[in-house]
């Protein structure tokens, strides 16, 4: 087992991972009934492919040495109704610090490591998913 979720009720849950111990909230949206006090659901899964594409490349560093500390991502989530409501897009703007300078075969390698991480490849094949990059050099 990875995880215990409860439901707390109005709406929340609590998520305990069982290995760690460690918890979190999370709240259906405004726009859903929720208070929107805690990340949702499916902001959890947008949010887990940033999560994810950092990871993985961070696991890439360790065979290519690229430096991405201090590299960031931007989340948009984008829900839609039709057919069923969903996650419709997922938008990830990521950054490097400034003064990062990265060869265009490390550019290609970060390129390749971000569309295809796990989250990335367990989405819906219907849900966009959009990477915009800032090299920051």
């Amino acid at each position: 087992m990875t995880a215990k979720v409860e439901y707390n009720g109005e709406l929340r849950t609590t998520c305990t991972h069982l290995k760690s111990g460690s918890t979190f909230e999370t709240d259906a949206p405004t726009d859903n009934f929720g208070k929107g006090e805690r990340f949702s659901p499916t902001d959890l899964v947008a949010t887990a492919l940033a999560s994810c594409i950092l990871t993985t490349l961070g696991l890439h560093k360790l065979t290519k040495h690229i430096d991405i500390v201090g590299a960031t991502c931007m989340v948009e989530k984008v829900m839609v109704a039709q057919p069923r409501r969903r996650i419709g897009e997922v938008n990830i703007t990521m950054s490097f610090p400034k003064g990062s300078i990265y060869s265009a075969e490390d550019r290609a390698a970060i390129i390749e490591v971000a569309n295809t991480c796990p989250v990335i490849e367990s989405l819906h094949p219907d849900c966009k998913k959009g990477l915009v990059i800032d090299w920051n050099e």
